[in-house]
């Protein structure tokens, strides 16, 4: 049975805008901070002495704190607060990147990258959370699109940005660039942000094992994590499968993958119109189907549509973040949004981040990066079927 719940306090967005740009920074800087080791890793590498394989581990070092630190994140949100966790969050990424600036061996790295993780997981559960809290109902779509502005605007600024500051300074001083930021954003959050004044719930065994069992839940996740892995497992790898596979120079490859996202900024806007005037499901159901059938394409694509293709992709893809998170929240009570919300991303982020860009990887030595791609689509078209039955709209006050 549905938990009746209200959102924010009847004003719209309107009210609370500061607030919500406020996490939305903070998530940027939570973002930025993991996707920031891809352009410097280069430069690591040549000045730590450690090779490719060392180098691709840090992101699985960094996933896995992550996902603990996700699914833990509800035993410090009830010890705290959703706010008070957020500051620590903030705080700790800030101090966990001052460190890999500072980290002159692998070892130091890598334990760096972990505490980064452990760092990075607590924001979503709490940052949500609070979002939802503080705005109204009808409005919420709106609002997580404003949220998920901040990876879209990473996956651009992020590889730019490090890569005009590498041209007069170390890879060290844009880390060091990072951590600031990330530290003042905390400190602004604690002087002026609103919100979050409220625990979260522990993840226990008899939550965990109710969540666990929970269908409407694991259809979400799954689609869920098939969107990511569209996303980010697809960006990680497309300049190899455009260099391997369609001969592309590494400089056209590496400018059309940053171009290619410039539209996921503005298009989460039409995600979170899409979400408060269609419902949830209809939202999602049309993303889904639009990215699988571009997906598929992608990988079969050649020459100018290749390009367009390129750039069709990703378009949607940030649009189906704010029903998706949405229609989460109204699986069941407000108090424990930050649970599921810790379970569907852990899940996203280990399979759509994590086994499905191995996979393709494994298919690309073999030269089948477009099959794999293809696959990809065909089964993310196929989980259109997951969708029905979940929330459409946020429950009648």
């Amino acid at each position: 049975m549905q938990t009746k719940q209200t959102g924010g306090p009847g004003g719209g967005v309107n009210g609370v805008v500061g607030s919500l740009l406020f996490l939305t920074v903070i998530f940027f800087f939570n973002f930025a901070s993991r996707m920031v080791l891809a352009p410097l890793l280069p430069a690591m590498e040549a000045e730590l002495g450690f090779g490719h394989a060392e180098a691709g581990s840090l992101y699985l070092i960094i996933s896995v704190g992550y996902c603990l630190s996700m699914l833990g994140a509800g035993w410090v949100a009830a010890a705290l607060d959703h706010r008070r966790t957020i500051l620590l969050c903030t705080f700790c990424v800030g101090l966990a990147i001052m460190a890999l600036a500072l980290s002159s061996t692998l070892t130091a790295v890598r334990l760096s990258a972990f505490a980064l993780g452990l760092a990075c997981g607590l924001y979503l559960p709490s940052g949500l959370a609070t979002l939802t809290a503080l705005v109204e109902d009808r409005y919420l779509g709106r609002a997580l699109a404003l949220h998920e502005v901040a990876p879209n605007l990473t996956f651009v600024v992020v590889p730019l940005a490090s890569s005009a500051l590498m041209l007069w300074y170390s890879w060290r001083v844009v880390l060091v660039a990072v951590a600031a930021a990330s530290l003042i954003s905390a400190l602004a959050f604690g002087l002026f942000g609103r919100g979050g004044r409220f625990k979260g719930q522990p993840l226990n065994l008899a939550l965990m094992k109710k969540e666990a069992l929970s269908w409407p839940l694991w259809r979400l996740t799954g689609v869920f994590t098939l969107i990511l892995g569209s996303s980010m497992g697809v960006y990680a790898l497309l300049p190899l499968f455009l260099i391997d596979e369609h001969g592309m120079n590494p400089e056209t490859a590496n400018l059309l993958l940053s171009l290619s996202r410039i539209s996921g900024i503005f298009m989460v806007f039409v995600g979170g119109w899409m979400a408060d005037k269609l419902g949830y499901v209809k939202a999602m159901a049309l993303v889904t189907a639009f990215v699988g059938l571009t997906t598929l394409i992608l990988g079969l694509a050649q020459g100018w549509w290749l390009v367009l293709l390129v750039f069709l992709q990703p378009a949607l893809t940030g649009c189906f973040f704010p029903a998706s998170f949405a229609a989460l929240a109204f699986l069941g009570p407000l108090n424990t949004n930050n649970l599921r919300v810790a379970i569907t991303v852990a899940f996203a982020i280990s399979v759509g981040f994590g086994v499905l860009p191995a996979a393709l990887g494994f298919l690309g030595e073999m030269g089948s990066f477009g099959a794999g791609i293809s696959a990809l689509g065909v089964v993310v078209l196929l989980s259109l079927a997951l969708l029905p039955g979940l929330p459409n709209r946020a429950p009648e006050a």
